[in-house]
């Protein structure tokens, strides 16, 4: 079993942690263009960052103010370890707790599985963004 821990984050106090992970998953191993990935939308999410043991940042995703979940991303060597799972599963209950009757995300379709074992549920066709596909899913809350 990988030991980790989930901390509730934002953008001031960790905005590095946070990007140096999204800028290497997104950026560099995904292609997002720079200008694409950074947004008005950090400085008013909730942020959560998966830290190992060692103190390593592995993952990270955030949560807007509207109930959307983004940004979601587990470093290459530590995929596959449950890590992703409990990001989502901690963003949910934040989401909850905050009173979010509905979560909504943008999923790249390769992880449309992993969302939907989640419970989450496929939203409208396919679509294009940052050159990559996605589709639209939520899941209810109430």
């Amino acid at each position: 079993m990988t030991a980790f821990t989930i901390i509730e984050t934002d953008w001031v106090h960790d905005a590095g942690r946070l990007a140096a992970i999204r800028r290497t998953v997104f950026i560099d191993e995904q292609g997002v263009p720079e200008d694409l990935e950074w947004d008005e939308h950090d400085a008013a999410s909730v942020h959560f960052l998966a830290i190992a043991d060692d103190a390593t940042s592995i993952g990270c995703a955030r949560l807007l103010p509207d109930g959307h979940l983004g940004r979601m991303a587990v470093l290459s060597p530590w995929r596959g370890l449950g890590i992703g799972r409990a990001l989502l599963e901690t963003a949910v209950a934040t989401a909850r707790m905050r009173g979010h009757a509905m979560l909504q995300l943008s999923a790249q379709t390769h992880a449309a599985g992993f969302y939907a074992r989640a419970g989450f549920i496929t939203v409208g066709a396919e679509y294009e963004e940052a050159g990559i596909p996605h589709v639209a899913m939520q899941k209810d809350l109430s």
